[in-house]
This record gives C-alpha cells, structure tokens and sequence, in this order.
C-alpha cells in the first residue's frame, strides 16, 4: 500500500466515522434508534472470556487511578467512550482498506464495490443492533438503518478513493510545462474535494453531537419526570427517608471522611451494557413460573401494596471494588421480603433455586434455602423513599445481606423457580459463585488542617470506614507504616446492621511524612485479610495505606 493512499484513507475515514457516530447519536436521542456503536461493544464484551474482560476493566481503572478521576464517577463514561473509539477506529481501518482495494484495482471493477463493502459490514453490525439493542422499535426497522448507513458509507469511500487516488489519462506529450500544470490542477481538484468533504462532514459532526446532546438531557429530564408520575401513581403515600439514626452519635467523622450516607445521584453504577436499561413502569410485571403451584404475574402496584414493606440502609460493593476504591456506597432500601413472595407462589418439593433474569441480559441464580434463612432477603423498589432510579435497576432489584453487587440483579424481568443450579453471568465468566463481601477498611482523610487540641497536645483526626457486610466491625485500627504501635479509633454507631462503619483516629501530632495504614476486625473477631489479593475472583483484600506530610502550622 502506498503511503499516499494510506494517508488519504485515514483522512476519508475520519471525515466519514465521525459524522456517521453523530447521526447514529441522534437518531438515538431523538427517534429512539439503537446506538450501534455501544451495540457493537457490549456485544464483543458478551462474547470474550471472562479474565479478557477483567483485563480490559482493570487496565481502564488503572488509566482513571493514574489520572486521579473517580472511579464510580467516570468508569461508565470511560467505558463509553472506548465503545465510541473502538467503534471509530473500525471504521476508519475498513475505508483504509476499501481505499487500498480502489489503489489495486481496475477501474472497471470499481462500480459495485462501494455498495457491496457496506453490505458486508452493514449485516453483521445491523443483526448486532436488532438483537441487543435496546430501542423499542422493531428490530427490523433498527437493522435497515445500520445497514442503510454503512451501504451509504461504502458507497461515498469508494467514490472518495477513485477521486483521490486515480489519474484521469490524458493526451501524450512531451511538453514538461503541460505535465507539470496537470498535475497542480490535479492537486488543486483534490484539496478542494479534500475541502469541502471536510466542512460537510465536520458541520454533520458538531450539529449531529449538539443535538444528540440536548435531546439526552431532555430524554434525562423526562425519565426524571417518568419517575415522579409513577410515583405519584403508585407510591403516593411513601414516606421520604427517615432521620438518620444515629445523628446523636458523640463520635464526629473526622473532617473529609466520605458522607455517611450516600446521595442517591452519588451511588456507584456498575452494569454489563453500555447504557442503563430502561423498562415501562405502567406495563411492566414480573412473572414468576417454574416449580410453584401459583405461578404470579406482579405489577409494580402488587408488589408495592400486597406485602408488608421492608425498609434498610443498606451498604453496597462491588466485587470490582479495589482496596480503598470508591465502588462502594451506602443508602436506604425499600422493598418486601422475598420469604412474603415465595409464600404466595408455594415452591414445589422439589424446588432449589431461584433464577432472576434482567432487562439488560444478566442472570444469577440464588438457593432457596438462603431465601428461607434470612427474611432481609428483599425484592426492592425505592431508594431513599422514592422509585429507583432508571440507571440503578428501576423497577425492581434484589438485595442480598452479605453478597457482593454481581450476585444482586438489577431490573429484574423474570424469576423462575428449578430444581437445578445454573451459574450466573459473571460466575460463567470465573468470578467467585458465593461472592461473600470481604472484609475492608478504608482510610478517607488525615485531617492535618484541622488538628485539634487536648491538655495541651496536638492530635491530627484520621478517619475513614470500615465494612464487613452484615457481619459488623468490632474494632478498627490505625498505625504509621511499619511500626508497632496502633491506635484503637473510635466507631460512630452505624446506620444498620447491614451498613458500613464510620471510624476516627485522633492520632498524636508528629511532624514528618507519614505512611498510615488501618485494619479491622469483625464482629465476631475475625480480622480482616491482611494479604494482598486483587479483586478477582473473590473480592480484593489486603491493608489500606495513605500517605500524609503532617507539619506544623503558623498561628
């Protein structure tokens, strides 16, 4: 391949991918069209074994670590922008080689490829939209628009590549002044091409983007709206979230410790598709089939006003979660116990499992015998007094004491009871089958601006949390790197049972560059793993340091 034609189908892909992505973008914002690059990806991600995908996790966290971004904040945008790059590159690598093909071949040969080239790729990547995407138009519809848009795309690289690299043939001549003034009015004819492609698709690409923009914030602001009517409709006596209950508490976080309950925006969100699923809450019911002698179809309504609600702060994990990572957050969980739910179905003898299905494709499979040993087991439908968010599992998620998030299903479709185990998604793909929360404490701040004075002696307040699923914290512990000393912290009263512990540490004034690291021991005396293990496949362990330069300030 000359270097030439290299350089020309860069370019031309560019031009192309681009404006391509944007109407993609606003066809999904605005006619409710699958986005085919984040189809494309989420696809790929379903197909790879599973440490390949961990790979892939664990080198972005360690990009946004290295960065210093906040891994719960940006790791969904993250893995959204690599669906749109890789995607991007794609298509820029496939206009290269329709390019390279033009460069090869007879002129007569070139009538059919452009058309022929989007209809090689436009089939594969248009079945991959009609089948997971999640618009709600007919998958036959969502196919022909790939497919239209990569037969059109073939057919403009295929006529970019015959105006920029053929030489249209022209009489003999000696004359060196003829060649050489064909020739600039050749190049003066690309540029021009080159130019005016350029602002075409350049002006499709910002139109395309700004508009796909504001119609997403539109789509947020009605999905907000959505919410507030089906609360309005169904939950139009639920209480707000109660105080929290240990405000009285005398031990204060130490000045930086995270908020002791998590804002519902702030909550971290982990889920296997590039998007969050989205269900309708007026037309939406969970059948539950299978081995029970009444099989049920629930709306929202039913499962609201027919059983006695639960209600529990509730901290949760992610397996993902690194030691002293931020895939952690607490809040207060309304639903009914999944014991009130079998009651009404009456599993069969033979009954052993219950496989949850969700919207977006996950599955996991919980024994029956864990649902009858702890009624906390809830089918939730609120967070913080209000409907679950759209991007948390609306309009219905599990919540398991003692497990990690990639055993607790989110927007729940379907429940079917059976008499064999079927591993769920991410235990088929080698993570741990019981996935029990490991223990961690974490330290948040070492508050040197805010020391504080006792008889006379200073003291830098260090503080954090500490977590052990519904098996409590009965002691935390703080020590500067490599010594033998540790200091007892004092723990705020937690939430619930099932939430994580605030700790603080007023620890003796030291000038210098300090190391500090924390453990801590559960309730039952069981101390916290101090070994290092990543997050896979059981959840990471390990102790938690932060370093700290503590000197003293002028008056």
């Amino acid at each position: 391949m000359k270097l030439r034609t290299l350089g020309f189908g860069s370019l031309v892909g560019v031009m192309l991918a681009a404006p391509m992505i944007a109407m993609m973008y606003v066809a999904q914002k605005w006619l409710n069209f699958s986005f085919a690059p984040f189809d494309v990806f989420d696809w790929i991600a379903r197909l790879l074994p599973g440490p390949v995908v961990t790979f892939g996790i664990d080198r972005m966290v360690d990009m946004l670590i290295l960065f210093g971004a906040s891994v719960s904040g940006t790791a969904k945008t993250a893995e959204q922008s690599m669906a749109v790059g890789l995607f991007f590159v794609g298509v820029v690598v496939a206009t290269i080689v329709v390019f390279w093909y033009v460069e090869a071949r007879d002129q007569a040969e070139w009538s059919g490829l452009g058309p022929l080239v989007g209809v090689i790729i436009g089939i594969p990547v248009g079945l991959v939209a009609a089948y997971i995407g999640q618009s709600t138009l007919h998958p036959v519809v969502n196919f022909l628009w790939v497919f239209a848009l990569f037969v059109t795309w073939g057919t403009l690289t295929a006529k970019s590549g015959r105006k920029l690299l053929t030489v249209p043939p022209s009489e003999i001549t000696e004359d060196v002044h003829e060649v050489q003034e064909e020739r600039s009015v050749q190049v003066i004819d690309r540029r021009k091409f080159l130019i005016q492609m350029g602002v075409a698709t350049a002006t499709i690409t910002v139109a395309g983007a700004g508009l796909g923009r504001t119609l997403a914030v539109s789509e947020r602001e009605r999905l907000e709206n959505e919410l507030a009517a089906i609360q309005s409709r169904q939950m139009p006596d639920m209480p707000p979230m109660i105080d929290l209950p240990n405000e009285g508490d005398p031990v204060k976080p130490a000045l930086g410790t995270r908020p002791e309950y998590t804002a519902v925006r702030d909550h971290y969100q982990i889920f296997i598709r590039s998007q969050p699923t989205v269900l309708n809450g007026d037309t939406w019911e969970l059948p539950i089939t299978g081995l029970v002698e009444n099989p049920v179809n629930l709306t929202l309504s039913d499962i609201r006003n027919n059983y006695e609600p639960r209600n529990e702060f509730v901290t949760l994990s992610c397996i993902s979660n690194r030691v002293g990572g931020d895939l952690i957050s607490t809040t207060y969980w309304t639903g009914v116990s999944v014991q009130d739910i079998l009651a009404e179905v009456r599993p069969r003898s033979n009954a052993r499992y219950m496989i949850i299905k969700s919207g977006d494709g996950f599955y996991e499979t919980v024994d029956l015998e864990l649902i009858n040993s702890d009624e906390r087991i809830m089918l939730a439908y609120a967070w913080d007094g209000r409907p679950i968010p759209f991007d948390h599992g609306f309009p219905l998620r599990i919540w398991l004491p003692d497990r990690y998030g990639m055993k607790q299903p989110k927007w729940i479709t379907e429940i079917e009871i059976v008499d064999e185990y079927v591993e769920g998604y991410w235990v088929e793909r080698g993570w741990d089958e019981v996935a029990r929360v490991r223990a961690t404490s974490v330290i948040d701040t070492v508050a040197v601006d805010s020391v504080v004075e006792k008889d006379g002696q200073k003291f830098v307040p260090i503080g954090g949390i500490a977590y052990a699923g519904v098996r409590g914290i009965s002691k935390v512990e703080i020590q500067v790197y490599n010594r033998d000393e540790w200091y007892e912290a004092e723990l705020r009263k937690p939430l619930s049972d099932a939430s994580w512990v605030i700790w603080r540490v007023d620890w003796p004034f030291e000038e210098g560059n300090h190391d500090f690291e924390v453990r801590a021991v559960e309730a039952d005396g069981t101390r916290q793993v101090e070994e290092f293990n990543p997050p896979r496949p059981s959840g990471a362990t390990g102790l938690h340091h932060k370093s700290e330069v503590v000197e003293a300030k002028e008056a």
